[in-house]
C-alpha cells in the first residue's frame, strides 16, 4: 500500500522536556487515522510538525512522498480542520469555501463551479449566499471541511474538530466525517482524547502517551487486544483489578492466577511473560462478566462470585450495574443486558457473576 505520510524517528523537546520521542509510523493512502491520548501527551505537538507550523528537532517527514522537513505550512499538500473551524464570519459561504482557491488565483467562473460541486458533495448544495452565522452548528463544521477538501490536499489534519459541538450533533457528525472521507478518499489524521470519535471513526489508532506510540492497530485490536496496561486502561470501560502472582503461579502465554489485595483469588490471559511472585494489573470489560441471579445459571467451569448491588447506571443500552463482592468488599462495573432482565434489579439485592478468565487480561507491573 502507498503511503500519504510516513515519519521516521520523529523528535521534539520544549524547554528541555520531551513532547514527542522519537516516533516512526506510516499512514495508508485514502485511510482513516486516528491520534488518541490524554491531555498534554504530545498529540498536538506531532499534528503541528505534520502541517509545518513546529519544525522537528529529529527525524524527517514524507507527505506524498516527498520530504517535508523545511517546508513551509502554505507548500505543503496539507490542509487543517480547527476544533473552533475559523470560519470568516464577514463572508458568505460560498466565499468561506473558495477563500483558498482565491488566494491561488483560480478563476471566478472556475471557483464558482468547484465551490458550488464541493457544498453538493457535504450536503450544502445552493447554500453558497448564506451567511455562517445562519448554519446550524454541523453545517459550519462541513463548511470548514469543504474549506479545506476543495484545495485538494493530500492529508486532511482535523485537530479535534468535533471538541466544541453538543453530544447529539458530535454523535451525528462522527457519521458524517467517516461517511465524507470514505466518499473523497482523501487520508484524515485525526487527533483526539475521545476513544469513541476514534474507535467509530478510524481504520487504525494510533494510542500516544507521555510523547510515544504505545500502541498503533485497527480499533478491534486496540479493544480486544491491549499490549499494554495504558491502552487497556484507556481504550474502553474497564475493571482494573492489582494484586499479585503467589508460588508457584506464573505463566508465559496462558492464564495466570493471581489474589488481589483484598484477598480476592482471580485468573486471567497473561499478557507477555509474568512470574511468581509478580505484581500485575489486570483488566476486564464491563461487558465480559455474566451476571444472574442464581450462581446456577453462570458456566459451571468459571469462577462464581457473589455481590451486592450498590449502585445501578441507567443510560439505555449503556446501562450497567456497580456490586460490592461479597468477600473482598471490591467493586466491580458490570454491563446489563440490553433484554430488559434486570430492569428490576434493586438497591441491596445479592446477585451472582462471573466472567471467561480469557476475556480479562493481565499484565505485569512493578508499579502496580
Amino acid at each position: 500500500m502507498p503511503f500519504d505520510l510516513q515519519a521516521e524517528h520523529i523528535g521534539k523537546r520544549y524547554a528541555g522536556q520531551p513532547a514527542v520521542k522519537d516516533l516512526s509510523f506510516s499512514v495508508g493512502q485514502g485511510s482513516f487515522f486516528s491520534i488518541l491520548g490524554p491531555s498534554g501527551c504530545g498529540k498536538t505537538t506531532l499534528l503541528r510538525m505534520i502541517a509545518g507550523f513546529l519544525a522537528p528537532d529529529t527525524g524527517q517527514i514524507h507527505i506524498g512522498g516527498k520530504p517535508m522537513n523545511g517546508v513551509p505550512p502554505n507548500r505543503r499538500p496539507v490542509n487543517m480542520v480547527f476544533q473552533h473551524l475559523a470560519l470568516f464570519p464577514m463572508m458568505s459561504v460560498g466565499e468561506n469555501v473558495g477563500y483558498g482557491l482565491a488566494r491561488r488565483g483560480v478563476r471566478r467562473a472556475e471557483m464558482a463551479k468547484k465551490v458550488g460541486a464541493m457544498l453538493e458533495r457535504v450536503s450544502l448544495g445552493g447554500m453558497q449566499g448564506k451567511r455562517v452565522d445562519q448554519l446550524s452548528g454541523g453545517q459550519r463544521q462541513r463548511v470548514a471541511i469543504a474549506r479545506s477538501l476543495v484545495l485538494e490536499p493530500t492529508l486532511l489534519l482535523l485537530d479535534e474538530p468535533l471538541g466544541a459541538l453538543d453530544l447529539k450533533l458530535r454523535e451525528h457528525m462522527k457519521i458524517e466525517l467517516k461517511q465524507l472521507q470514505a466518499a473523497f478518499g482523501t487520508t484524515f489524521v485525526y487527533i483526539t482524547h475521545d476513544q469513541s470519535e476514534a474507535l467509530v471513526l478510524s481504520d487504525r489508532v494510533a494510542v500516544m502517551n507521555a510523547g510515544v506510540f504505545e500502541q498503533v492497530g485497527t480499533p478491534q485490536e486496540l479493544y480486544y487486544q491491549p499490549q499494554t496496561p495504558f491502552v487497556a486502561g484507556f481504550v474502553g470501560a474497564n475493571n482494573k483489578l492489582v494484586g499479585k502472582v503467589a508460588p508457584p503461579g506464573g505463566s508465559t502465554d496462558g492464564l495466570v492466577a493471581f489474589t488481589t489485595a483484598q484477598g480476592l483469588g482471580l485468573h486471567a490471559r497473561a499478557a507477555g511473560k509474568i512470574n511468581a511472585g509478580d505484581s500485575v494489573q489486570a483488566f476486564i470489560r464491563p461487558e465480559a462478566i455474566s451476571l444472574a441471579r442464581d450462581a446456577a445459571e453462570l458456566p459451571a467451569q468459571h469462577r462464581r462470585h457473589a455481590g451486592q448491588v450498590e449502585s445501578l447506571l441507567f443510560d439505555g443500552a449503556n446501562s450497567a450495574v456497580l456490586l460490592r463482592e461479597a468477600a473482598s468488599r471490591m467493586e466491580f462495573r458490570i454491563a446489563l443486558p440490553q433484554t430488559g432482565r434486570f430492569a428490576d434489579l434493586a438497591l441491596g439485592e445479592t446477585v451472582a457473576f462471573s466472567f471467561d478468565p480469557q476475556h480479562a487480561v493481565c499484565f505485569a507491573s512493578a508499579n502496580a
